[in-house]
């Protein structure tokens, strides 16, 4: 009976959190439109905020609770959602539709979310995310808002016919939206907090995995859908600026307000996320390089790639949570047989573009 109650309350609490965002999201694009604030803002900070809002409750929520077990959720929610976000939505998004990538992304984007995996890898090394590197990722947050606005004039006016239907709503209608969006959030995460924990506690498993996973999972849905309906819709910007957008904001927004409502306690990281899953988080943001790098496109054969990943991943933290002996042996068999499948796929299509390139006639 407590099993079917907890997984019964994770599964209410991530439909409410899908209903929630999807409110907030639209009642913040309306909203900003209504104010002005430049589309291409809304799509990469208000947008991505948005589908990003279920982690946030999420993780608050669990700090609030000022336990060990709270900090685990907390953390292991934004870096299992990252992981998820780059395997998954990326991955099913190009398995619907090859993504054609803007050179933006592999000249920016990419490479600010690849120094800010980095450098909250290297902040919560000590096993503790003091208040004061939450208040260095808030102030990357208002930097970054900054130059995104300032760059905004620079991106050609493309593809806002979609924001501008949905933001139509005048204020009160959006105003009203973001309230429900709000309140279907909080009543949500306290569900999915709530069922997590519990689950964690009946099966034995400990609350980090069930954060890397079910949860990380559960709060990502409202970018998988986005991306999903952007990339079956031919919106390939919006279906890969909402995974990049959403995974810079994990780190810097929820984080940082993570770290410093934690106080002077800090929040707790324990060792094995910091030796294996925030490396992990890293190399998926790593591995967008190559990946977009290759002719510009996101073919379906590297999104079932992704996802492949993705299982393998899964089926690790399975496997190491358990009292299982078969972790060392598929850890090896990953190191000896899968990475170098993908060293060498990944190397063929870096010298087919670079083929490519010195094929174009100059000029």
């Amino acid at each position: 009976m407590t099993y079917a109650l907890s997984f019964l309350e994770i599964l209410v609490g991530v439909l409410l959190l899908f209903g929630g965002g999807e409110l907030f999201v639209a009642g913040s694009v309306a909203l900003s439109l209504l104010l002005g604030i430049p589309q291409i803002v809304i799509g990469l900070t208000v947008v991505s905020m948005g589908t990003s809002a279920p982690e946030l409750f999420v993780s608050l929520l669990s700090t609030i609770q000022g336990d060990p077990g709270g900090d685990a959720i907390a953390v292991s929610n934004v870096v299992g959602s990252n992981i998820f976000n780059v395997l998954i939505v990326l991955g099913a998004s190009a398995a619907v539709m090859p993504l054609r990538v803007k050179s933006r992304l592999v000249r920016r984007d990419v490479p600010l979310l690849l120094g800010v995996s980095m450098a909250t890898w290297g902040m919560a090394s000590g096993g503790r995310l003091t208040w004061v590197a939450g208040l260095a990722l808030l102030t990357g947050t208002v930097i970054n808002l900054l130059w995104e606005m300032r760059s905004a004039g620079e991106e050609p006016a493309e593809a806002g016919e979609d924001l501008e239907a949905d933001g139509a709503s005048p204020a009160p209608q959006a105003l009203i939206k973001l309230a429900a969006g709000l309140g279907l959030l909080v009543w949500g995460s306290q569900l999915l907090v709530k069922g997590a924990i519990a689950a964690a506690t009946a099966l034995g498993v400990s609350q980090t995995v069930i954060g890397l996973t079910i949860v990380a999972a559960g709060t990502s849905m409202p970018e998988l859908v986005t991306s999903l309906v952007a990339a079956y819709r031919g919106k390939a910007d919006l279906a890969i600026g909402n995974v990049v957008g959403s995974n810079l904001l994990n780190q810097l927004v929820i984080l940082g307000v993570c770290g410093v409502v934690s106080g002077g306690r800090g929040l707790g990281v324990e060792q094995v996320m910091i030796e294996r899953d925030f490396p992990i988080m890293v190399a998926t943001t790593l591995a967008c390089l190559p990946i977009f790098w290759t002719d510009g496109v996101i073919t379906r054969l590297e999104g079932w790639i992704l996802i492949g990943l993705y299982g393998l991943y899964v089926v690790e933290q399975i496997l190491t949570s358990g009292a299982s002996t078969a972790s060392d042996e598929f850890r090896l068999v990953v190191l000896a047989g899968v990475l170098p499948l993908l060293l060498v796929f990944f190397t063929w299509g870096t010298l087919q573009w670079r083929r490519q390139r010195h094929q174009l006639p100059a000029g």
